[in-house]
C-alpha cells in the first residue's frame, strides 16, 4: 500500500498537510481575534438607529425610545465608541468630535451599569482577559480604574482618541442620586434606561458649557413620566427644538423573522406589549384609540379607479405641518390613510411643491386657522391656493356646519373598533402618533397629533372626496380656484 508521502503526482506529504491546516488554523484564530477585539468596525445599524445617529447632528438631546432587545442600547454604545476613539465609518452622518471627549454613561444601579454599559464597551466584566471585545476597540484602551464594592465593575476607562489624545469615560449610576452624576464639564452623556428627572437634568448641567450631547436609550416601563413627556409633549418649552425622538418598534428589527416577532410580541402580558415591542409608553385608560394597532394596519394596495380619494391639512411651524391622504371605499363605507407628509419650519412654498406631487386633482380639506390673517399678506389658505395646491373653498366642517374635535376622534374610534379605518403600514409618521395619543385629565393633549389631525379633517370633509382625474384632463379643465 503506497503512503500519502511516497505517493507520485501533486499528492501532499502528511506533515506538509499538516502544517498547512495548522497555519490555516491559526489564520483564522487570528482574523477572529481581530473581530473580536475591533467589534466597531463591522458594526451595520438598522434604518432607525441610522436616524438615531443622524439626529445628533442637529439636536443636542436625543431619545432613542424602542423595545426590548430590538438594538437600542447596542446602538447608543456604538456612538459613545465612535466618540471616545474618534473612529467614525464612512456612512457617518452624525456629529462628530475631533479630538478627545469626557464621558458620562450608566444605568440604574451599579450592577446593571457593569452588565449592561460597561459590557458593550468594554466587554465582560468577569473575565478581563476579553476586555476590549466591545465596542471600544482593544487597541484604543489605554488604561482602566475598578470600581469598589462592586465585583467586575469599572469607575473609568481612558480611551486613546485618533487625534492623538485621549477620552475619559466615566461610569455612573442612578441609584446614589445625582450628586453622583456632578463632575467637571463634560460631552457627552449617555443614560441607558429611564433616568430620574434630577439625574437626567444634572446630566444637562455637565454639558451646558461645551454644549455637548445627551443620548437616553430606554424601554419606556414608567409610563408617561416626566423624562419621556419632556420629548413627545414638550408643551410651549422652547427648548423643544434642541430635541429629538426616535421610536423604534420590533417591526424595525431586521434580524426577527415574521415568526419570531410573533413568539415574542405573545410571550409579554397585555398590559406591556406595546412598551416592550413599540417602546411606547403605557398610557392606559388615557388612550384615545384604544384598539390594537395591527387591527388598523394594512399592506399597501393599488387602489381601485372608482374609489374616491381627498387630503387634509393641518397648518403649523414650530409644530410640523402635516398633510394626510385618504381614499374612500364607499361601496364598503372604509376609509384607508394611503399617505402621510410632515414636517416642521417650512413655509407653504415648501409644503405645497411636497404635496402637489399626490396629484394637482385632489381635493383639500383644511382647519379653521387656515382663515387666520397673516401679518404681512393673505391668510393661510390663499397662500396655498397660490401655489397650486387644491383647497376646497370652505373649512373643515361636518355636514351639519359643525368641526367638534371629539365628534371627529369619535368616528374615526368607531371606524376603527368596526374595521372601517385602516392606514397603510407605510405611514410611519402616522403610527407614530396613533401610539402616543392620549389624554389628561379627560382632555385630549395636543401634541404630535399633526398627521392624525389632517387625517381627521379629511375625514369629516370626505363628501367632497374626488376620483382620481386623469392629468391631462385635469390639466385643461375649466376649473375656478377660490
Amino acid at each position: 500500500m503506497t503512503s500519502l508521502s511516497s505517493a507520485s503526482g501533486n499528492s501532499t506529504p502528511q506533515s506538509d498537510l499538516s502544517s498547512i491546516l495548522k497555519e490555516q488554523a491559526a489564520l483564522l484564530a487570528e482574523l477572529d481575534r481581530r473581530r473580536r477585539t475591533n467589534l466597531l468596525s463591522g458594526y451595520k445599524p438598522y434604518s432607525k438607529q441610522i436616524e438615531f445617529h443622524e439626529a445628533g447632528k442637529g439636536y443636542r438631546e436625543r431619545l432613542f425610545m424602542a423595545g426590548n432587545q430590538l438594538g437600542k442600547t447596542l446602538a447608543g454604545a456604538a456612538e459613545a465608541a465612535m466618540h471616545l476613539t474618534g473612529r467614525y465609518p464612512d456612512w457617518w452622518d452624525g456629529k462628530r468630535f475631533d479630538k478627545p471627549v469626557i464621558m458620562l454613561a450608566g444605568s440604574e444601579s451599579y450592577e446593571l451599569t457593569r452588565d449592561g454599559v460597561q459590557r458593550l464597551l468594554v466587554g465582560p466584566p468577569m473575565n478581563e482577559e476579553d476586555w476590549g471585545t466591545g465596542y471600544i476597540p482593544k487597541a484604543a484602551i489605554v488604561a482602566t480604574t475598578r470600581r469598589s464594592g462592586v465585583s467586575g465593575a469599572l469607575d473609568s476607562v481612558t480611551v486613546r482618541h485618533v487625534s492623538g489624545g485621549s477620552s475619559t469615560l466615566l461610569f455612573k449610576a442612578y441609584e446614589q442620586g445625582r450628586g453622583k452624576w456632578q463632575a467637571n464639564t463634560v460631552d457627552y452623556v449617555w443614560f441607558d434606561e429611564e433616568p430620574p428627572e434630577d439625574v437626567y437634568f444634572e446630566g444637562i448641567t455637565r454639558t451646558n458649557a461645551t454644549r455637548g450631547l445627551i443620548a437616553v436609550t430606554f424601554t419606556p416601563l414608567k409610563g408617561m413620566s416626566t423624562v419621556v413627556a419632556r420629548f413627545i409633549m414638550p408643551g410651549e418649552d422652547p427648548g423643544a427644538l434642541q430635541r429629538s425622538v426616535i421610536t423604534m418598534t420590533i417591526d424595525d428589527a431586521e434580524h426577527y423573522s415574521a415568526e419570531e416577532r410573533k413568539r415574542i410580541i405573545d410571550s409579554y402580558p397585555a398590559h406591556e406589549r406595546e412598551a416592550r415591542t413599540k417602546g411606547v409608553p403605557s398610557l392606559g385608560s388615557g388612550r384615545i384609540f384604544p384598539v390594537l394597532e395591527e387591527s388598523i394596519k394594512i399592506d399597501p394596495f393599488e387602489l381601485p379607479k372608482h374609489w374616491v380619494q381627498i387630503g387634509g391639512l393641518d397648518f403649523g411651524w414650530d409644530h410640523p405641518t402635516a398633510g394626510a391622504g385618504l381614499a374612500w371605499d364607499r361601496d364598503a363605507d372604509v376609509v384607508y390613510v394611503t399617505k402621510v407628509y410632515r414636517q416642521s419650519h417650512a413655509t407653504p412654498i415648501v409644503h405645497a411643491a411636497a404635496l402637489k406631487a399626490w396629484g394637482i386633482w385632489l381635493p383639500w380639506s383644511w382647519p379653521h386657522d387656515g382663515n387666520n390673517d397673516m401679518a404681512a399678506g393673505p391668510n393661510l389658505a390663499s397662500q396655498y391656493r397660490a401655489q397650486g395646491l387644491n383647497l376646497l373653498p370652505e373649512r373643515a366642517t361636518f355636514e351639519d356646519g359643525s368641526n367638534s374635535v371629539e365628534a371627529g376622534l369619535m368616528e374615526m374610534l368607531d371606524r376603527m373598533i368596526t374595521g372601517r379605518f385602516k392606514v397603510f403600514s407605510t405611514c410611519g409618521e402616522w403610527f407614530e402618533e396613533f401610539r402616543l395619543y392620549h389624554r389628561k385629565d379627560g382632555k385630549v393633549v395636543k401634541e404630535r397629533d399633526d398627521v392624525i389631525s389632517a387625517s381627521r379633517y379629511a375625514l369629516m370633509m370626505k363628501r367632497f372626496a374626488k376620483v382620481k382625474a386623469d392629468a391631462a384632463a385635469w390639466k385643461f379643465q375649466d376649473r375656478k380656484v377660490v
